[in-house]
This record gives C-alpha cells, sequence and structure tokens, in this order.
C-alpha cells in the first residue's frame, strides 16, 4: 500500500471537524431582521393569556358579595383596633393613613387588571359575534338554496301528471264512452235493421 493510500485511509477513518458559527443569543428568526439598538433595560416576556385569566378571575373575585363582606370586615378590625386600642399596640392612630394607602394602592392595582379583563371578555364577545354571524350567513345561504329547490321542485310536479289528475281524466273518457254508447243503443232501438225487414211480393197485372 502506498503512502497516499495510507493517508487517504486515514482522513477517511479520522473525525472530521465540523465548523459551527458562535451561537448568538439575541439572533431570531432568520427572516426577522435583528434589533440593532441596544436596550438599557432587558424586555421581559410574560405569558399573557395566564395573566389575563389571572386577571378575570382577579375581576370576577371583586364582583362578589364574599370580596365585599372580607373587605368590610378588614376595615371595621382596622379601624376599631387603632381606635380602641392601648396607644402603645396603635401602628395608624386616627385619620387612618396607612389604610388609606393601602386602599389606594388596591384601587389602583384593580382598575387596570378588571380593564384587562373586560377588553379580554370584549375580544371574546367578538370572536363569538363573527362566529354567528358567519353560521347565520350559513344558514341564509342554505335556506335560498333550499328555497329555489322547493320551488323547482313544484315546476317539475306541476308538469307531471298526478295520480288524481289521471283519475278525473279517465272518469271523464268513461263517462264520455257510457254515453256514446248509450246514444248508438237508442239509434238502434229507433231505426232497426233493413235485413230484418220482409221482402215485398212483386205486383202482377
Amino acid at each position: 500500500m502506498s503512502d497516499r493510500d495510507r493517508d487517504r485511509d486515514r482522513d477517511r477513518h479520522e473525525p472530521r471537524e465540523v465548523f459551527r458559527p458562535p451561537h448568538d443569543e439575541t439572533r431570531g428568526r432568520i427572516d426577522v431582521p435583528r434589533d440593532l439598538r441596544r436596550r438599557l433595560v432587558p424586555r421581559y416576556h410574560y405569558d399573557s393569556d395566564r395573566f389575563g385569566s389571572f386577571a378575570e378571575t382577579f375581576a370576577r373575585f371583586m364582583g362578589t358579595a364574599q370580596f365585599l363582606i372580607y373587605m368590610t370586615l378588614f376595615v371595621a378590625i382596622w379601624i376599631s383596633w387603632n381606635a380602641l386600642a392601648p396607644e402603645q399596640w396603635v401602628w395608624d392612630p386616627y385619620a387612618f393613613i396607612f389604610l388609606t394607602l393601602m386602599l389606594s394602592l388596591q384601587a389602583s392595582y384593580a382598575a387596570p387588571l378588571i380593564l384587562l379583563a373586560q377588553n379580554r371578555q370584549e375580544m371574546r364577545d367578538r370572536v363569538v359575534a363573527e362566529q354567528d354571524r358567519r353560521a347565520a350567513a350559513r344558514a341564509h345561504a342554505d335556506m335560498e338554496f333550499l328555497a329555489r329547490e322547493v320551488a323547482s321542485l313544484r315546476l317539475a310536479i306541476g308538469d307531471v301528471a298526478t295520480r288524481d289528475y289521471l283519475r278525473s281524466e279517465l272518469r271523464s273518457e268513461l263517462r264520455s264512452l257510457v254515453s256514446e254508447l248509450a246514444e248508438a243503443e237508442r239509434d238502434q232501438d229507433r231505426d232497426p235493421d233493413p235485413g230484418d225487414r220482409a221482402p215485398r211480393e212483386p205486383v202482377r197485372e
């Protein structure tokens, strides 16, 4: 075996190194242009459906009597404790600034969540309305098609002789035949056949 054949066998059995370009984490799909701007704050990706379902659950809970009862009990206990408890145990004296701040913070978070839930419900209603509109359009088209088919069937049936029509025609033909036979019998009774008459004898001179 020559040196050239040995080198060829060696190159065949030795694993070849595949060139792999460095992985760029900011690089997306090939058909999407890259964003060359540098962001000071990285963009946070979240699941919009999960957050939307949480907003709907929160808004649905805020619209129940249970939430109102819990909120009323919390505020009543807070005010009663800070108004009747000893001074060393009071953390929010009269004017209840901390309670007001908490309620304001709760309202500031509740309003966007309720709006988000309303937007999702509006989108859902829009999709349902579009589906209903398409179903109504299909039903209207089917009704028009069935109406045209029924009209064509009525026209086709009008040209075809029905059983009642045939019976009436046969009855009229039978009546006409019976009347003709009766008239022929009456004519025969009035005028007998000349062959039945007796022949006259010739007169002799």
